[in-house]
């Protein structure tokens, strides 16, 4: 007599494998095998993201709207981005407007790409009516320090003969004064919300420059040139809102994008996952689950500090479900992986009959990972 299945749903609920399934794909095939070897079991699919790509499309995939926006580019090119709304709250993503995927050709502009989109995308979302903002970062083509992003809401950046700075943090080193300008009429109680994984300071060695600058193209030249712009830039808006928040844990995120926000948006910041998971109802998509299935495309050291599976599973086992894992790649030990709450992880690269599999048959693969958990922890 076939197994019964046991009563209690299964939320799937993976990030992105970055390179071969996006993350609503990567739920679908999971869920596809789990449904497969455990018919009956009712399965839900909650893609997530930890605030960075993806996190648009993991709100959408949660019942949010799209609306779609004409902004600029890193490189002040036009392009086709969206943000998502649902009620009062939007969704905004830097990598829309201002991520490596949108730099033309994917030529990087280390000293002169800029966050302006990031701003045209918040402005569209106040118009909108929104009154919660969530702005993930991560994927950044820039290194401004967020000036693009407030020049867009309104602030004037200017040099010494009050002409307005043109796009890119090299621009700053120039910086003479600022001017609120229509920032200041910005509608009172917009609430900013950075959902950010990285606790980098604006300036330093741990710094948006020196730690960020050469995945965006820039050499040891260009990096003193923006460490130059940036602490300029720290310096003019510093003695402009009368506060300090240079060395604040995430102002260093997305090139200085998160500095921007903190020092003239009043942003708050909250660790991205943390943020997006209750943006996404996870604790009432997990309530009287029986199992929980998270993932990515790799599962190593940088999981476990703040990666959208780590946060999965810690969210589940305030709720008392066990969580398993499936991945491109497992890199973790068996006892890193217990400590980090997930009862079972399963890798792509495993799974296939030949090297390189994982990422030629991601899907396939993704399918069998969820027979091979169903029959583990479905069946009993």
């Amino acid at each position: 007599m076939p197994a019964t299945p046991h009563q209690g749903h299964v939320v799937v609920a993976p990030d992105k494998f970055k390179g071969t399934l996006e993350a609503a794909e990567a739920a679908a095939r999971i869920a596809a095998g789990i449904r497969r070897a455990a018919p009956g079991t009712e399965v839900r699919e909650l893609p997530v993201a930890d605030g960075g790509e993806g996190t648009l499309a993991a709100a959408l995939a949660a019942g949010f709207a799209r609306v779609p926006a004409k902004v600029a580019g890193p490189t002040g090119l036009p392009v086709d981005a969206a943000l998502a709304v649902r009620g009062s709250t939007a969704v905004v993503e830097l990598a829309q407007a201002s991520g490596l995927a949108r730099l033309p050709g994917g030529r990087t502009a280390p000293l002169a790409a800029g966050s302006y989109g990031v701003g045209q995308l918040i402005g569209r979302a106040i118009g909108l009516g929104a009154e919660r903002i969530v702005l993930g970062l991560g994927g950044s083509a820039c290194t401004d320090g967020g000036a693009g992003m407030v020049q867009a809401l309104g602030v004037s950046l200017l040099d010494g003969d009050g002409t307005e700075l043109p796009p890119g943090g090299a621009a700053l080193r120039r910086l003479q004064r600022i001017d609120p300008g229509s920032l200041a009429n910005l509608p009172a109680g917009v609430e900013i919300v950075v959902a950010c994984d990285v606790d980098n300071p604006l300036l330093g060695p741990r710094g948006a420059a020196a730690v960020y600058g050469p995945q965006k193209g820039a050499d040891g030249g260009d990096l003193a040139v923006l460490e130059e712009g940036l602490t300029r830039f720290a310096d003019v808006v510093g003695a402009v809102v009368g506060r300090e928040v240079r060395d604040a844990p995430g102002a260093g995120a997305a090139g200085g994008v998160g500095f921007a926000a903190l020092a003239l948006l009043g942003a708050t910041m909250r660790p991205g996952i943390e943020l997006l998971l209750d943006l996404l109802g996870f604790d009432e998509a997990v309530r009287g689950a029986r199992l929980v299935v998270t993932g990515e495309g790799c599962l190593d050291a940088q999981t476990l500090h703040g990666k959208a599976p780590a946060g999965v599973a810690a969210a589940a086992a305030r709720a008392g479900v066990r969580v398993a894992a499936v991945a491109g790649r497992v890199e973790l030990s068996e006892r890193e992986l217990r400590s980090a709450g997930f009862a079972a992880a399963y890798a792509l690269s495993e799974l296939g009959e030949h090297p390189g599999d994982g990422l030629t048959r991601a899907g396939e693969l993704a399918e069998v990972a969820g027979e091979r958990l169903a029959a583990a922890f479905l069946r009993r």
